[in-house]
């Protein structure tokens, strides 16, 4: 039976509950983000049966049940596969029954047309698909549906519904296997007089698709929104709920789409997938290193190609950099892609350990593709890039740089160096620098790569310097 309801204040930024209303969040410093809040108590029993199997698990007072190790069956072998292979990679392989996937992007970034290209492909061969939107009208969906899909699509159900206790009968009905909320900001349940969106009906929605997705084993894919910084809206315990949460970035105004695991308890994190927007939907990119090194040819001063390891793959990248005589009087370091403090660090060590003179310059730098790296290797590259548009030296198109590069200016080694190498043979290039221990340690064959390793940033300079020369001016 319901108990008397009572009035908290809720901080909308990172959930933070407090009796009475506070102008700045004692917890992320968030200020004027209290928002009052009636929520009403129910019965523990009841919230806990909410969403969880028929039968006898709905029986007040059952027993918990604890089974040996050996005894439970992995859930490696019941993988479900999306019929979209960088879905898939980024998975971990496919779909795990039971699991929870937050997927979450900037609004038009193609999170609603992966979504439905892969219910589609599941309603086909494993079951019947529920996909409930709380932002689009059923003719809304089948529009997208009818330009993005193809086959037999009898088996995807479709409803438009906000109120997450109404979608509960429907999954008992349907008995789904595979479910999309789009999106959890737009759910609510009764049980809470707040408004959708807010902290408490996002945490209070979570752990219903939770206990609808682990107490029936059903894969459950639930669409979030971003703040303006982009980071995850609503509370924090959501993410650490789910089994997966997944990020879509890109530019609109651009095709690639790179979709990228944060978290991931049934694969690797921060594996990412490319893929590429089109009339018909979005199409896997099969060669991604090609499409960030389109371009590059050696034309011109500032541009250097470097190679990092995302996930499981090795990927090809174009490092861009600016140097111009400053106007004020602090020189501006600006980096997309790059860590702003990662480019501070590499600057200074190119002016006390390489005697490049960047005190009055200006430095920008890029990496082309809207990718963010979260590898060391590229270290090397925004140095060398940086030192060939400040001196004018333009490096081959030919070149590949790799290397982390440390405070006292020596060449630390990197991680997965061997399938650098191999991508870096297969796409064509010439020669590599790259750190000397790397080098030595290296056991792959390359049939055309030409392995050049330094010890010093200064050593990489100087061989750079030397490759330079052989550019046609």
């Amino acid at each position: 039976m319901p108990k008397k309801a009572k009035s908290v204040f809720v901080c909308q930024e990172c959930g933070f509950e407090s009796p009475k209303w506070t102008g700045q969040c004692p917890v992320c410093r968030a200020w004027n983000s209290f928002v009052e809040e009636n929520v009403t108590e129910r019965d523990p029993d009841d919230v806990r049966r909410r969403g969880s199997a028929s039968g006898a698990d709905q029986r007040a007072g059952r027993s918990a049940r604890a089974q040996r190790l050996p005894d439970i069956r992995s859930g490696q072998t019941t993988r479900m596969d999306t019929g979209i292979g960088e879905l898939n990679r980024v998975l971990g392989g496919g779909l795990v029954k039971g699991s929870l996937t937050l997927i979450s992007g900037e609004p038009g970034i193609g999170k609603s047309t992966i979504i439905i290209q892969a219910a589609s492909h599941i309603s086909r061969t494993a079951g019947p698909v529920l996909y409930v939107s709380g932002e689009e009208s059923e003719e809304q969906i089948k529009m997208r549906a009818d330009r993005v899909c193809s086959g037999d699509l009898s088996n995807l159900f479709v409803a438009s519904e906000t109120d997450i206790d109404a979608v509960i009968p429907l999954i008992d009905s349907i008995e789904p296997a595979f479910l999309v909320i789009d999106s959890i900001q737009t759910m609510f349940t009764e049980d809470l007089d707040s408004a959708p969106g807010s902290v408490s009906q996002v945490r209070a929605c979570g752990n219903i698709l939770m206990n609808i997705g682990k107490g029936r084993n059903i894969p459950v894919f639930i669409v979030a929104h971003v703040t303006k910084s982009g980071e995850l809206a609503g509370p924090k315990i959501v993410e650490h709920m789910v089994d997966t949460v997944l990020h879509f970035s890109g530019e609109r105004n651009q095709d690639l789409r790179i979709l990228r695991a944060n978290k991931n308890r049934f694969g690797t994190t921060s594996e990412i997938g490319a893929f590429e927007m089109r009339e018909e939907g979005l199409a896997e990119v099969e060669n991604l290193s090609a499409s960030f090194l389109d371009g590059l040819g050696g034309s011109e001063d500032g541009a250097a190609a470097t190679a990092v390891y995302e996930g499981t793959r090795p990927l090809m990248l174009e490092i861009q950099a600016l140097t111009s005589t400053t106007t004020m009087g602090f020189p501006r370091r600006t980096a997309i892609g790059i860590d702003n403090s990662r480019l501070a660090m590499i600057v200074a060590v190119l002016e006390k350990k390489a005697g490049l003179n960047l005190v009055n310059r200006d430095i920008y730098v890029n990496v082309v593709g809207g990718l963010r790296p979260e590898s060391t290797s590229a270290d090397l590259a925004v140095a060398l890039a940086i030192w060939s548009d400040e001196k004018k030296q333009r490096l081959p198109g030919e070149l590949v740089i790799v290397g982390e590069v440390g405070l006292t200016g020596e060449l630390r080694p990197v991680q997965n160096a061997d399938k650098l190498i191999k991508e870096a043979d297969r796409m064509g290039f010439r020669y590599m620098i790259l750190p000397e221990r790397s080098r030595e340690r290296s056991r792959e064959k390359t049939s055309g790569l030409r392995l050049i390793g330094a010890e010093t940033v200064r050593d990489a300079i100087a061989a750079a310097e030397k490759l330079a020369g052989k550019v046609d001016r």
